[in-house]
């Protein structure tokens, strides 16, 4: 089972990618985690993925797909695996889908969280981050027991800056350019399956479920 994961940030979908990999024992694969491992474990890929990141600038497509093609011929993904944050953009789906048709494979599911951008924006400004040991809250979903204190380790909560809601709104505006076309380009390829993602996790996840068969 091959599945890719849609959806704006903040959408849940790395949550709901997470509960598919244990539910059906196939890897969750982040195009995050490909990165640092390469980088970490000193392979060809991960040093000319440094040279960009170490100055700022995006991996290239070419490159990223090289990456993440690399990491699903592992064992591990003989039967499957979960892609979540790759591709992000038409051209990454092309090299993706032409790298799958090299192997006799394709993708079986794409999957897309549907939230609202207003949803999204107060979900994300609603975030609170522990400055020293890194602990996540919300303070309407999961408040901390004191207001703007770490229950971990006492100190202070901050609202970072990747979640403010002038920031949260560019990521948006960059996902709704980039990223949305590729629910039709899936939806053209029949895999396309789209759940409700304002729900509760636990609800997503069972349609998700159901969708999955």
């Amino acid at each position: 089972m091959r599945i890719i994961m849609l959806g704006a940030p903040g959408a849940g979908k790395g949550t709901q990618a997470k509960l598919i990999s244990e539910r059906y024992g196939i890897p969750h694969i982040s195009t995050g985690d490909i990165f640092r491992s390469n980088i970490k474990n000193g392979t060809e890929l991960g040093k000319k993925a440094k040279t960009y990141m170490d100055q700022g600038q995006l991996v290239p497509d070419e490159l990223t797909c090289d990456l993440v093609v690399d990491r699903i011929a592992q064992d591990d993904a003989k039967d499957g695996y979960v892609l979540d944050g790759f591709p992000r953009t038409i051209p990454q789906a092309e090299a993706l889908k032409h790298a799958l048709e090299g192997r006799g494979e394709s993708v079986d599911f794409a999957i897309d969280v549907d939230v609202p951008d207003e949803n999204i924006i107060k979900r994300m400004s609603g975030r609170r981050a522990c400055v020293s040991c890194g602990a996540t809250y919300h303070v309407v979903y999961n408040p901390p027991k004191k207001e703007g204190v770490c229950d971990v380790c006492g100190s202070g909560l901050i609202l970072r800056d990747d979640d403010k809601p002038e920031t949260v709104k560019k990521r948006l505006d960059v996902y709704h350019s980039q990223t949305q076309p590729l629910i039709d380009y899936y939806q053209k390829d029949g895999v396309l399956k789209e759940v409700d993602g304002t729900q509760e996790i636990d609800t997503i996840f069972s349609q998700i479920q159901k969708l999955l068969g």
